[in-house]
């Protein structure tokens, strides 16, 4: 029988489970930090840790390039939709190599859920100067279209067409676009954000310089991302859900003309 879920696949033995969710990791990467197919470091030490329950209808995976270090390279977590496609909930690669900034957590250690739950704001505000992007503790890896080719051919493998994501905040969103998916919800608010960004729009109007907030904000996507993590919607960043048909790219693009 064809697995065609992640609660499917959550049903198999360990191994098989394993070999599937292999299938997510762009060959690009093994390369990048000379990692052998198995992720098992010269130790025997398994660098592929998987959340993925039988009986559950969503799995975490993160890949290690060195056994005990803070940070995975590459993490997704993902469930099936009502209808049993794929959604994505969250995919994050860090550059292991770059600086570490704390915004996924205060001070005192407890979680901030990303920025989302609470915020540390010194962490975000070095994390903003050193050209980062919301919710990210260090750099990317500059290998999402290889990462999404991989996921495209994992979801083709399982019988689907078609995949959803969840873009956590604006520049999740832009980037997603740009990549080719579509909006189920959540267009008619990037295009009022683009607005509101506008000469005469009311989220320019309250750019006030800070650091969250700068004055240039409207030229950039990661500024406004910061400018929106920071509240000025007046609410959080939400409601937004995106598709992608595999081979066929929308090309929607709701911020013509403004660079990152």
């Amino acid at each position: 029988m064809q697995n065609t879920s992640i609660a499917t696949i959550n049903d198999l033995p360990l191994p098989e489970k394993r070999e599937i969710y292999h299938r997510l990791i762009p060959p690009e990467m093994l390369e990048k930090f000379n990692l052998n197919p198995f992720l098992v470091d010269t130790d025997g030490n398994d660098l592929l840790v998987l959340d993925a329950e039988k009986d559950s209808s969503d799995t975490e995976i993160s890949v290690y390039h060195q056994k005990n270090f803070k940070d995975p390279v590459l993490y997704g977590h993902m469930t099936d939709t009502i209808n049993g496609q794929i959604h994505i909930l969250l995919y994050i690669m860090n550059d292991p190599h770059s600086p570490r900034f704390d915004v996924d957590r205060m001070p005192d250690g407890s979680s901030t859920g990303f920025g989302i739950l609470q915020r540390n704001l010194m962490a975000e505000t070095d994390a903003l100067n050193a050209g980062l992007l919301p919710g990210q503790v260090r750099q990317g890896m500059h290998l999402l279209s290889k990462a999404i080719d991989s996921f495209e051919k994992f979801v083709q493998s399982l019988g689907h067409s078609h995949y959803f994501a969840e873009p956590l905040y604006y520049h999740n969103a832009i980037i997603f676009e740009r990549y080719g998916f579509k909006y189920q919800s959540g267009k008619r608010l990037m295009e009022e954000i683009n607005l509101g960004f506008g000469p005469k729009g009311n989220l320019s109007a309250q750019l006030d310089g800070s650091i969250f907030r700068a004055k240039n904000s409207p030229e950039s996507i990661r500024l406004r991302s910061w400018a929106i993590h920071d509240g000025i919607l007046g609410k959080a960043f939400s409601n937004v859900t995106m598709y992608k048909a595999i081979k066929d790219p929308a090309g929607l693009n709701t911020a013509p003309g403004i660079s990152w």
